[in-house]
């Protein structure tokens, strides 16, 4: 079964319980959760005057394909209530596809690995804690190394659990 790595941010209402109910959601209908991270506060990145996201890492055991994937995690973030307005806007829950298994797919809709990873240190920082081994297959590097790699300076801060 392919394993795909997602990112679930949220900075808007009660954000830890947005995480916890999407991890449920996309547990429910979207495959296995093997791993997840723990909690992380960073400041918005792109559209910066906006509240702070926690952000979460979550590894899934998926049968699904990666549009379909896409598909439960857009519906995921409809349930929680997600409006898209504006890009990099605040947001009740986004979930991003980081990785899935050795893949590497361009289409207009996804993307994967997704194309910013290696330059967002909030997603670098909670995914290494769930899989710091694992290879980018576009890069041939470890999310370990391009955690170190990393240019990006805005800091990532652990939050309580």
């Amino acid at each position: 079964m392919p394993t795909a790595y997602l990112l679930l941010g949220s900075n808007l209402g009660d954000r830890t319980a947005t995480l916890q109910a999407a991890v449920q959601r996309l547990a429910a209908t979207a495959g296995t959760v093997a791993a997840v991270s723990g909690l992380y506060e960073t400041a918005a990145w792109g559209l910066t005057d906006q509240p702070a996201f926690l952000n979460q890492a979550v590894q899934l055991d998926t049968p699904l394909s990666p549009l379909d994937l896409l598909a439960a995690c857009l519906a995921a973030e409809q349930l929680a209530g997600r409006e898209r307005r504006i890009r990099w806007d605040a947001r009740t829950l986004d979930v991003d596809i980081l990785l899935y298994d050795d893949l590497v797919l361009d289409l207009p809709e996804l993307q994967v690995p997704h194309p910013r990873l290696p330059e967002r240190r909030f997603a670098l920082v909670p995914l290494a804690e769930i899989a710091a081994q694992v290879l980018h297959p576009g890069l041939n590097k470890k999310v370990a190394e391009l955690l170190a790699q990393c240019a990006d300076e805005l800091p990532v801060k652990r939050a309580a659990d």
